[in-house]
C-alpha cells in the first residue's frame, strides 16, 4: 500500500505564478491577432512619460488600453473620457499584475472608423474580383499631346498641376473637364466626365485628382461606381488624389497613382523633358562641332594665305631682307658675345694679378706684424702697471711671486707705473 508521500510525489511539477502568466501571455499573444475594436473611452490617464492609458467599454464589457507615448504623438484624434472611438490595435498580458489589455496603435473618431471599415470591406472585395490586378492595368504614353484632368476648376490642384507642367516648359494641352470633387453627387459627376472623355476621343490620358483632405472629404473617390468607371476606362488614367499619405480605392484602380496632383504633372511631363534635356545637349554638341570646323577651316584658310604670300615675288625678297636682317643680328649678337667674353677673361686675369701681387702681400703682412706688436704690448709689464697693478720685488730686485716665504721685516720695493716705493712687510 502506497503511503501519502509516495502520492504526493507522483504529483506534476507546479508552475510558479511568473512562468503561468508567461504561459498565458504566450497563448494570447499568439492566438489573437491584431484587430479594429469599437467603444467608449474611460478612465482616461495620461502619463508624465507621455503613455495614455484608458479603458474601452460598451454595455457588456471594459478593456484596459495603453497607448505608448511613440504612437499617441502621431495621433490626430484627442482623447477624452466618454468619446466613442475606434482603434486598432495587439492584445498582451501586463505581468506585474496579471491582466491582459490592448496596446493601441491606431485611434480613429468612430464615424471615421465606420468609414474606414467600408474601405477594407470594399477594396478586399473589389481586389477578389482582379479589379486591381496589374495585368489590367494600362502603360502611359511616354509623350501625350492632350490631357483631360477631372477636377474642380476653382480649387487648387488645376493651379498647381498647371504651374508644374508650365515651369516645365511641356508643349501639349490641358483640357479642365469639370466636376465636383467633395459631397453628395460628387462621384456620379466624376463618372459622367470619364464617360465624355472617352467619347471625345482627343485625349491621350486622363487625370483624376484634387487637393488633399480628411477621410470624409475624399470618400467620393472610395465610392464603388467611381472604382469601376476608372478600372473601365478605356483612356489612360492617372489617380492623383490628395497627399502623399491618402490612398483612395481610385488609386487601386487606377493605370498609376500619383502623390499629388504636381506630382502627376512631373510624372507626364518627365519623358518630355529628358527628351527636351537630350535635344538641347545634342544642339550644344552641333554647335560645337560646327564652330570647331569653321574654325579649322579658318585655320587652314589663314596658313594657305600665308603661303600664297611667301610664293610672290615681293615675298621672296621680303624674305631675302628678313634673312639679311636675321643674318645681321646673328653676327652683331656673336661680335657682342665675344667682346663680353674676352672682357670678362681680361677681368679675371687683373684679379688674380692683383691678388698676387707683392704690394698686397707686404700690406698684409705690415697688418699681421702690427697686430703682433700690439698684442705684446698689451702682454708687456709696463701695460700692466698702467691699469692699475703692482709688481712687488725683494731687495735683489726680482718679483715676489708667492706670500708665502716672505718673512715679517723683510724689505721690498713696490714697482707702480711711474716709479718704485719702497716698503716692509709686516
Amino acid at each position: 500500500m502506497k503511503t501519502e508521500l509516495d502520492l504526493v510525489g507522483e504529483r506534476p511539477r507546479a508552475e510558479s505564478v511568473s512562468e503561468f502568466t508567461r504561459r498565458i501571455k504566450t497563448a494570447l499573444e499568439a492566438g489573437v491577432r491584431p484587430g479594429w475594436v469599437r467603444g467608449e473611452v474611460s478612465n482616461l490617464r495620461v502619463q508624465a512619460s507621455g503613455h495614455v492609458y484608458f479603458s474601452l467599454k460598451d454595455a457588456g464589457a471594459q478593456l484596459g488600453a495603453v497607448l505608448f507615448r511613440g504612437d499617441a504623438i502621431r495621433q490626430t484624434v484627442r482623447l477624452q473620457d466618454g468619446l466613442q472611438v475606434v482603434v486598432y490595435g495587439e492584445v498582451s498580458v501586463y505581468e506585474a499584475r496579471g491582466q491582459y489589455q490592448l496596446i493601441v496603435r491606431v485611434v480613429v473618431d468612430d464615424g471615421v472608423g465606420r468609414l474606414q471599415q467600408q474601405f477594407e470591406q470594399l477594396k478586399v472585395r473589389l481586389a477578389a474580383e482582379g479589379l486591381f490586378a496589374a495585368e489590367r492595368k494600362k502603360p502611359l504614353p511616354p509623350m501625350p499631346l492632350t490631357i483631360g484632368f477631372i477636377t474642380s476648376p476653382t480649387g487648387a490642384a488645376v493651379q498647381d498641376f498647371v504651374r508644374i507642367i508650365t515651369r516645365r516648359k511641356w508643349c501639349g494641352r490641358v483640357v479642365v473637364l469639370p466636376a465636383k470633387v467633395q459631397g453628395e453627387g460628387a462621384a456620379t459627376e466624376i463618372v459622367a466626365m470619364l464617360r465624355l472623355a472617352e467619347r471625345l476621343k482627343i485625349f491621350d490620358l486622363v487625370v483624376v485628382g484634387r487637393g488633399g483632405g480628411s477621410l470624409e472629404d475624399l470618400w467620393a473617390f472610395n465610392e464603388e461606381p467611381l472604382v469601376r468607371a476608372i478600372a473601365s476606362c478605356a483612356l489612360p488614367t492617372i489617380s492623383a488624389v490628395g497627399h502623399e499619405i491618402d490612398f483612395t480605392l481610385c488609386d487601386f484602380a487606377a493605370d498609376v497613382r500619383a502623390e499629388t496632383p504636381s506630382a502627376a504633372a512631373e510624372l507626364i511631363t518627365s519623358h518630355f523633358v529628358s527628351c527636351s534635356e537630350r535635344v538641347g545637349q545634342a544642339a550644344e554638341a552641333m554647335t560645337a562641332l560646327v564652330d570647331a570646323g569653321v574654325q579649322h577651316a579658318a585655320t587652314r584658310l589663314d596658313h594657305a594665305r600665308s603661303r600664297l604670300r611667301l610664293l610672290t615675288p615681293a615675298g621672296q625678297i621680303e624674305q631675302g631682307f628678313l634673312r639679311l636682317d636675321d643674318l645681321t643680328n646673328r653676327l652683331a649678337a656673336a661680335w657682342r658675345h665675344s667682346t663680353h667674353r674676352r672682357r670678362e677673361e681680361l677681368a679675371e686675369l687683373r684679379s688674380l694679378l692683383a691678388q698676387r701681387s707683392p704690394e698686397k702681400r707686404f700690406q698684409l703682412e705690415s697688418h699681421r706684424l702690427l697686430a703682433l706688436w700690439k698684442r705684446l704690448q698689451a702682454a708687456s709689464p709696463t701695460s700692466v702697471l698702467n691699469r692699475g697693478f703692482v709688481i712687488m720685488r725683494d731687495a735683489a730686485g726680482r718679483p715676489v711671486m708667492r706670500r708665502q716665504g716672505v718673512a715679517p721685516g723683510t724689505p721690498l720695493g713696490a714697482q707702480f707705473a711711474d716709479g718704485t716705493l719702497p716698503v716692509r712687510a709686516e
